[in-house]
Formats: structure tokens, C-alpha cells, sequence
């Protein structure tokens, strides 16, 4: 077995048994390009590959259509996959919960869906869970060596990587801390990685269960903002990582970063210039200064792909995107 199917192996260990024994017996290939396993209440055991969907059948064959021989997921089976995803302990998981996502062991990220449980208009928890999307996190040398190539010439110039989900963004935010810390640039950075749903690090126990080179501090589980924050005032960094940005808060601690000296790479969700151009959340990351370059991916279909790099011209605190590039 392969390093890439070894990865899906790990991740379906934290579903039910009676998922489990269905997937089991996959082949490699396509074990190797899964990139999440998604359980419905009442609908067909399915895999997603990019664009793709495989419907799993009784034999535990992959089908690319549903038929009365696919596995069917029941409420029994969402619920005994959602407590084994929480290791028998929901409680204990009950923050992550409520922000709609378990992380395991591994970096990999299950999405949860149900019944939202209200408290004086607080979102508490989640009960009669409905559906499960388990995101497959892989680890791929090299998927960062393209973007690699824009730090040649500046090793402090600001990324914001950003593409549709499950375009690679993580997965390239991975290989470019590996890259960086293990002296890429022929020389050894210092890494901060806000690692707030501990996907980017995979953090077990106290330890990093990805590759991220020697010179690597993982902040796991604090929020982004506190993350950064924190590796500024005590890591003293070269390089701040991390994922999917976009509060106000988080822009703000970008901008304490970047005033003090410290690169920040970063994603953020957009699919086309357009979303990248209207999306409030980007302009506001942008208006930080942080970022010299937009690095725009391309679909789920070509993940990791870059489709366009965007240089970034700021003035004062704003941007405009003309031509295909901001200015």
C-alpha cells in the first residue's frame, strides 16, 4: 500500500464499524485519490474524487452510479460514525461541534450536519445528526514547489493563496511550511503555524503528525487571531502559516504581524477574480498590507493547479482589481 492510501486508512479508522467494513477493501487507486467520504441519513455511501462521485456497493466495490446494491446509510450508522469521531467522548468535542467540524488524528476534518440546539439564541450543540463529510488530508511532497518559486527573489514577499474548497490550498500551505522550514530557500526559516483545526500540522498528543521541517512552532487549536498574536509577542518568526482567513479579527492580528515585521502566508475561499474582487473578507485581508501576491488555484478537478498568480499593488489600506490584477 501506498503513503497516499495509507492516508485514507487512517482517516476511515475514525468512522463506524459498519462503514469501515465497506471501504476496507478498496482498491489502492482509488483509496489513493479519495478526498472525502460522505455519510447522508437515508442516502448511499459515498466517496468524492475532485468532480467525481463513487457510490459504494454492498460487496464494498465503488460504483459511479447508485443503484438498489449501494450501502445505505442509516440513522444508527450517522450516529455510531459521529461518536467514533468524537472517540466516545461528544462532550469533549463540543466546541469544535459547534463550529460544524471534528478534527482527528491525522489533520483530517469531519464536517458534521444535524439539528442545531439553542440556548438564548447560542448555537450549543448538534443532535440528530444527518450527514458527515470526512475530508481526506494528504501530505504531498512538492505540491508547494510552484508557489515555492515566487519566494525566490523575496524570501518575505506575503501570500494569500486562495481557491474554491478542496482546490489543495491546505494541502499546499503543508508542503510550503515543509519547504521553508527545512531550508527551501537555501537557508533555515522560522515557522509559525495557527493551526486552529489542527489540519495543517495534524497535532496527536503534542505531536505533528505531518512533516513540517525543524524549524516549525505549531500553535494547535487556539483561534487564528490569538494564534498569531501570540507568535508575534513570543516565537519570534520569520514566517506566520495559516488557514482560511477572513474575520475582522484575524485581519487585524495580520496587519500586528506584518507592523512588526513578520511574512504572512495565508488562504482564503474564492473561485474566479470576481469572488475575489467582491468578497468583503478578502478586500479587508488585502487592506492589511500583508499580501504581495495572490495566488489563485484552480478547480477541484486540478487540485493543487496554480491557474493565476495576481500581483497586489496597495494603496493606503485599499485594493481594485483591474485586468486580471489587483492594482
Amino acid at each position: 500500500m501506498d503513503k497516499a492510501s495509507r492516508y485514507f486508512e487512517q482517516a476511515v479508522q475514525n468512522l463506524g464499524e459498519s462503514v469501515r467494513r465497506y471501504l476496507a477493501g478498496l482498491p489502492d487507486p482509488i483509496k489513493r485519490d479519495a478526498q472525502e467520504v460522505r455519510l447522508r441519513t437515508g442516502e448511499p455511501l459515498q466517496l468524492g474524487m475532485g468532480d467525481r462521485l463513487y457510490f459504494i456497493d454492498k460487496q464494498g466495490a465503488a460504483q459511479t452510479s447508485a443503484n438498489a446494491d449501494s450501502v445505505t446509510c442509516t440513522k444508527e450508522t450517522l450516529q455510531e460514525s459521529f461518536r467514533a469521531l468524537c472517540q466516545y467522548s461528544v462532550h469533549s468535542h463540543i466546541e469544535e461541534i459547534r463550529n460544524g467540524f471534528i478534527s482527528v488524528k491525522g489533520g483530517h476534518r469531519a464536517g458534521i450536519c444535524g439539528t442545531a440546539v439553542m440556548e438564548s439564541g447560542v448555537l450549543t450543540g448538534v443532535r440528530d445528526v444527518s450527514s458527515i463529510n470526512l475530508r481526506i488530508a494528504k501530505q504531498i511532497p512538492g505540491a508547494g514547489s510552484e508557489v515555492m518559486k515566487i519566494f525566490a527573489d523575496d524570501p518575505h514577499t506575503g501570500l494569500l493563496i486562495i481557491g474554491a474548497p478542496s482546490s489543495g490550498k491546505t494541502t499546499i500551505l503543508r508542503d510550503l511550511t515543509r519547504q521553508l522550514s527545512n531550508g527551501g530557500l537555501g537557508r533555515y526559516l522560522k515557522i509559525a503555524v495557527a493551526d486552529e483545526r489542527s489540519e495543517i500540522a495534524g497535532v496527536s498528543a503534542g505531536q505533528p503528525q505531518n512533516d513540517l521541517g525543524p524549524c516549525c512552532d505549531v500553535l494547535d487549536g487556539y483561534q487564528k487571531a490569538d494564534a498569531i498574536m501570540i507568535a508575534v509577542r513570543c516565537l519570534s518568526p520569520d514566517i506566520i502559516i495559516c488557514d482560511e482567513l477572513g474575520t475582522t479579527r484575524e485581519a487585524e492580528a495580520v496587519e500586528m504581524g506584518l507592523n512588526s515585521g513578520v511574512t504572512v502566508i495565508a488562504s482564503a475561499h474564492a473561485s474566479n477574480p470576481s469572488e475575489i474582487q467582491n468578497k468583503p473578507q478578502i478586500r479587508r485581508l488585502l487592506g492589511t498590507g500583508a499580501f504581495s501576491r495572490i495566488v489563485l488555484l484552480d478547480n477541484r478537478e486540478r487540485v493543487g493547479r496554480i491557474r493565476q498568480v495576481i500581483p497586489v499593488d496597495m494603496d493606503g489600506t485599499t485594493a481594485s482589481l483591474k485586468t486580471g490584477c489587483l492594482s
